[in-house]
């Protein structure tokens, strides 16, 4: 995928972050709803896509509160392809962390700043100066936000036994933010172990995924690099959730979707608020075996099914209405109607 400058851009206004930080939170958690309602995951599945949307929610928090009175720097935005954060954003979030106590010894003491604050509020009478407000969210920054909870390049989740009567014996999830897309991708593989016992052996199977499963690619490839790398896997299904792109005001792709939203904005048929969300979820089931290699190091391989792939797109009524008045024929290759999410109130920009 070719780079632009649309793929790290800055948004005009710190009003325009703070409508933007406001959307994302409130799409992100309108969208748990939406799944659970349509019971596009299982049980299970939900609560660890829950757990991942949770840290991206957290980091894009964290980005809010390191930015907001900062006058020589922003948030990087993606609004080609993603409508999130540039990838780098995440990488800035893990590394002011690693130098968190450096931070903290410049930083000024919070007792010393509290005085000046109220000495500029109730004795000069003055409003508090944006470079002592930035000094204070940097502060907040330092002490509360926590590296454990960073939505990180790649993100691996617990191996967990399956249930008694399942055709599998073990499942596990990890997460990738993708660097070409700049969107979370959350995947899910239930697999039987050739091995002692897979939860024993986890930092191994950790360190395939890691190697072989970071990154967006066609989901049988990842399957297929799985299987080789760690003979004593036997994946039978593999599940991937590619989260986006985030149809608003501030895109810039070249969506039907996005387009017909920025139309009826501008048009004034719709509110600034309007959005829409694509998901797209693609699965592949293992079947038959077959050996691969030499005559000395033949390895059983699984064979597997086509790509099933499903795609997914949440907006408010209003919306939905206007992209079948609009653009019918974006909406034909959906899985499923478009699922309704909730109308977005904030104030204006």
């Amino acid at each position: 995928m070719i780079t632009t400058p649309l793929d790290s851009a800055v948004l005009n206004s710190k009003e325009q972050y703070v409508f933007y930080h406001k959307m994302v939170d409130f799409v992100l958690k309108e969208l748990i709803i939406g799944i659970q309602q349509k019971q596009l995951l299982s049980q299970q599945e939900l609560m660890v896509f829950k757990q991942y949307s949770d840290l991206l929610l957290y980091s894009i928090e964290a980005m809010r509160v390191k930015y907001m009175y900062d006058e020589e720097d922003n948030m990087k935005v993606d609004l080609t392809n993603s409508g999130f954060p540039n990838y780098l954003e995440f990488r800035y979030l893990y590394n002011d962390l690693e130098l968190r106590n450096q931070y903290l010894d410049k930083l000024v003491d919070t007792t010393v700043l509290k005085e000046q604050f109220l000495d500029t509020l109730l004795r000069k009478k003055e409003s508090i100066k944006k470079t002592d407000l930035f000094k204070a969210s940097s502060i907040i920054y330092y002490t509360s936000v926590e590296k454990k909870y960073i939505f990180n390049r790649f993100v691996q989740g617990k191996i967990l036994e399956g249930p008694e009567n399942a055709n599998y014996d073990y499942v596990t999830s990890w997460s990738f933010y993708d660097v070409s897309h700049n969107r979370p991708f959350i995947c899910y593989m239930y697999f039987n172990y050739d091995g002692k016992n897979a939860i024993n052996d986890k930092e191994k199977i950790y360190q395939t995924l890691l190697e072989s499963a970071d990154r967006e690619m066609s989901l049988d490839t990842m399957a297929y690099n799985i299987d080789r790398k760690l003979p004593e896997i036997q994946p039978k299904h593999i599940k991937r959730i590619d989260l986006g792109p985030l149809h608003n005001v501030f895109a810039k792709d070249e969506y039907e979707i996005t387009h017909a939203i920025l139309k009826g904005i501008a048009d004034k048929n719709i509110s600034l608020e309007s959005y829409a969300i694509s998901l797209k979820i693609d699965e592949v089931f293992s079947g038959d075996t077959f050996k691969e290699g030499g005559f000395f190091s033949k390895q059983t391989m699984q064979k597997w099914s086509d790509v099933i792939e499903q795609k997914y797109l949440f907006a408010p009524h209003r919306i939905i209405q206007l992209l079948y008045n609009q653009v019918p024929r974006a909406l034909d290759n959906l899985a499923k109607e478009p699922i309704q999410m909730a109308d977005l109130k904030i104030d204006k920009i």
